[in-house]
């Protein structure tokens, strides 16, 4: 079903339902599209699905073989300015969990988070995840839970000697585009976060995010 429009729906879906659509899809598909029929997920499923004939409703069909790609990582990160890259890039690279963290250096405090949210299913459809990922309240970082972190640390790029060991997890926080604060490392260090280097040049807060994810996922 190789370049069939895959549409994420809201709510639990199964064959032989029909689940009541919105007049967006339905411009999508007749309009832009020119067809009836689509794929359509949620759950970690995928089914493939038609329009009724009134478009009033999605008529699912069968459930398709596809496996959903989506894995169980949580990604920490500061709110940045380019947050729609990083957040389309890290859904494409299926992040599970993403968790805002507001640190000592965040400057982007005002996310609208409705679009974010859209970006994400977006990000869902055109990957080939079946499951959109969960998208959690803000929270500082001294009300962050340490244990079992891993960290871009970017003072590798700054001297600090790297041993250049693997490390895996279901836990990486990326940081704002000023950095850590010497506070924040100094608690991180305290705790035993496992810093990861991202080499010797330094990177976007988007980008290390990216590469960050590459390598936890190994």
């Amino acid at each position: 079903m190789q370049n069939t429009p895959r549409i994420f729906i809201n709510e639990k879906i199964e064959s032989g339902k029909s689940v009541a659509v919105d007049k967006d899809i339905v411009h999508y598909l007749r309009r832009v599209m020119r067809r009836d029929d689509c794929l359509v997920f949620n759950d970690g499923s995928e089914y493939s699905a038609k329009l009724s004939d009134d478009n009033k409703y999605m008529l699912i069909g069968d459930k398709t073989q596809h496996l959903d790609p989506s894995n169980d990582l949580t990604l920490y990160f500061a709110p940045i300015k380019k947050l729609d890259d990083l957040i389309n890039m890290a859904t494409q690279m299926g992040v599970g969990t993403f968790v805002p963290v507001i640190t000592n250096r965040t400057v982007a405090n005002h996310i609208n988070w409705t679009r974010i949210r859209k970006i994400m299913v977006e990000a869902s459809e055109q990957s080939g995840r079946n499951s959109v990922p969960v998208l959690a309240e803000p929270i500082k970082f001294d009300d962050l839970d340490l244990k079992g972190l891993i960290v871009a640390d970017e003072r590798f790029a700054h001297g600090k000697e790297d041993t250049d060991k693997k490390v895996s997890g279901k836990r990486l926080l990326i940081g704002p585009e000023g950095g850590f604060s010497d506070a924040e490392f100094e608690k991180m260090d305290g705790a035993g976060v496992v810093g990861l280097s991202l080499g010797k040049t330094i990177l976007r807060a988007e980008t290390a995010a990216v590469v960050a994810i590459s390598k936890v996922l190994g």
